[in-house]
């Protein structure tokens, strides 16, 4: 043929395609390929719809949307980067980290990366065996023929600020693959943030697409229907309050229900509700205050000042980009001093305890502009809370654990945003602006035969709660294990009677509990896990799955430290060996976090 062989390089026909299509032409004269031309080209004006314009055409190497998540947010922005890409004509494949190995890195030439950081610069659960190749020996080499962009999901109040991203992005790069786009390190409020780099990176990776057969126009109709979320939160009732601690405790726990009716909303036992709170207006006042501002001056079109920083901006947590463009507006010395890198362990230590107020009248500027204020500012983010309730067992509700925060550090009185909103300024017959935020990773087994075991101290016991309500409900055949945990037995006991209930009804096969200031040593549930080793482990010989929920910084560490020695000292395991007993449980999905 005078135009030669087909080939990948030269038709949008794969590999394999293109070596039949030779194989078959080879042997046709030119009578038959005139024939077969007209027949091919009668097909298609058979079967062509009839469009105004074709979408932009496909590359020739597939887009991977890779997405490590922890509470979902990523997985949410790489399933919008895979819809849009689609939507371009993109040919696509999505991704979890936890199932994305050498040999998927290697063939993925188009890599567009979302992942979140959580802890002390953590990668999520999930992405851990990812990470561990990346950082390891056994890592690919990549190619200048690999392009990729990186996405980073984080809270800049964090010092490891999406340090997850950041360190994808440069190991990627080590490793000889050529960065298309520069990263993006988005906040808390980071949705507006994650549209505009999705859009900017299927513009280029679009750029890169070589000539490839055109994609028909779509021709499904409609609209999706209206959803609730952190954007256009739905206004819920509060049906009830109701304190969870007896009156001589020294904390504070809310029981909390919310209406759901006629909002369409579902969920899941262990997704979260995220709370779309307001600042304090007594703090807001004092930030006025030491700014010198009028709260009645115009901020934007209909609004005043004051409301938008009751209702719009975080105005108590310290985050470095604020401290940096302090600093700058400042041109305070000392303050330039601690943000040093020299200075990073006095900074950590200087921040404890303190908030934007504190920064204000350590720090002073005369005559500041409100704009000039409300840029350093972050979005108000929404506060997520685990969903303590099962839709199987209350349909029209969703119930809420709240811990109230409150302390005093540095001469003034302060408290959590979102738990004093609803402790202090929320009562039954008020609503409250909420969303669900559904969490894929922190699920109960869809087999209703096997066993699980339940970690959760504190407030963390809330998913858990859930968990069982919808266990009775499925009338699920597997047995239950609690370990619970608080100071002291009488008074901070959550849910005391619910538990017991279910234990006498055989729901909860066992209850361990731990209240560490009810004698003079201290136990918490780690120890409990310990005296409990035979036993714990045994279940999960006989395919127990485990889940933790709560404090990230020293009960999900320890409780992993536990597991890892029952899994050690009973398996007959040396430390190397019970790391990866655990690693395959969280690969099977059967050692399941929540921590934050």
């Amino acid at each position: 043929m005078s135009q030669g062989r087909l080939s990948e390089s030269n038709s949008p026909l794969s590999a394999d395609q293109a070596r039949r299509l030779n194989d078959a032409l080879v042997d046709l004269d030119a009578r038959q390929r005139a024939w077969l031309q007209g027949y091919l080209a009668g097909l298609d004006a058979h079967d062509a719809p009839v469009v105004a314009e074709s979408p932009p055409s496909a590359p020739s190497e597939p887009l991977t949307v890779l997405f490590g998540s922890q509470t979902g947010n990523a997985e949410g922005v790489a399933e919008q980067a895979a819809e849009r890409a689609r939507a371009r004509g993109l040919e696509v494949e999505l991704k979890d980290m936890a199932s994305f190995g050498k040999q998927d890195l290697k063939q993925a030439t188009r890599l567009m990366a979302v992942v979140s950081t959580q802890g002390d610069g953590d990668p999520p659960d999930s992405a851990l065996g990812f990470y561990e190749l990346l950082a390891g020996r056994k890592a690919p080499r990549l190619s200048d023929d690999h392009r990729f962009a990186v996405l980073g999901l984080g809270d800049a109040s964090y010092e490891y600020f999406c340090e997850s991203g950041k360190v994808l992005d440069s190991r990627l790069e080590a490793l000889g693959a050529q960065r298309l786009c520069t990263r993006v390190d988005a906040d808390v409020d980071y949705e507006e943030t994650a549209t505009q780099w999705v859009d900017a990176t299927l513009e280029a990776f679009a750029a890169l697409a070589e000539s490839a057969a055109p994609t028909q126009a779509s021709d499904a109709g409609g609209t999706a229907a209206a959803t609730y979320s952190r954007s256009t939160p739905f206004q819920a009732e509060v049906l009830e309050m109701q304190p969870l601690n007896t009156e001589d405790s020294d904390k504070q726990t809310l029981h909390v229900e919310l209406s759901l009716e006629e909002s369409g909303l579902e969920y899941q036992p262990g997704d979260a509700v995220g709370i779309v709170p307001q600042n304090d207006p007594s703090y807001v006042d004092e930030l006025l205050a030491a700014l010198r501002l009028d709260g009645e001056a115009p901020f934007e079109e209909g609004r005043q000042l004051r409301d938008a920083l009751l209702n719009d901006f975080e105005v108590t947590t310290l985050t470095r980009p604020f401290l940096n463009h302090w600093a700058e507006i400042s041109d305070d010395a000392e303050l330039r001093r601690l943000l040093d890198e020299e200075s990073r362990d006095e900074l950590r230590e200087w921040l404890q305890g303190r908030h934007i107020i504190d920064v204000l009248e350590q720090f002073p500027v005369e005559g500041l502009e409100a704009d000039t204020f409300i840029r350093a500012l972050r979005k108000l983010p929404p506060r997520l809370y685990s969903i303590a309730s099962s839709q199987a067992a209350s349909p029209d509700e969703v119930h809420l654990t709240v811990a109230v925060v409150r302390y005093e550090t540095h001469g003034r009185v302060r408290g959590g945003v979102a738990t004093t909103y609803l402790a202090d300024r929320v009562s039954p017959g008020d609503q409250v602006p909420i969303y669900i935020d559904h969490n894929k990773h922190f699920k109960l087994p869809d087999d209703d035969a096997a066993p699980i075991v339940m970690i959760g101290p504190g407030t963390g016991v809330a998913p858990f709660r859930a968990f069982l309500q919808e266990r009775e409900a499925r009338g699920a055949s597997g047995d239950n294990w609690l370990f619970f945990g608080d100071r002291r037995r009488r008074s901070d006991f959550l849910y005391q009677a619910e538990w017991l209930q279910w234990r006498k009804m055989g729901l909860l096969t066992r209850l361990d509990v731990a209240f560490s200031r009810d004698q003079q040593d201290k136990v918490y549930v780690q120890d409990r896990l310990r005296e409990r080793a035979a036993t714990l482990y045994d279940w999960l010989q006989a395919g127990a799955y485990v889940f933790v929920c709560g404090d990230a910084e020293r009960m999900a560490p320890d409780v992993h430290q536990a597991l890892l020695d029952v899994i050690r000292e009973q398996g007959g395991h040396d430390e190397e060996a019970a790391a990866e007993y655990l690693r395959d449980l969280q690969q099977q999905k059967r050692y399941q976090r929540d921590v934050y």
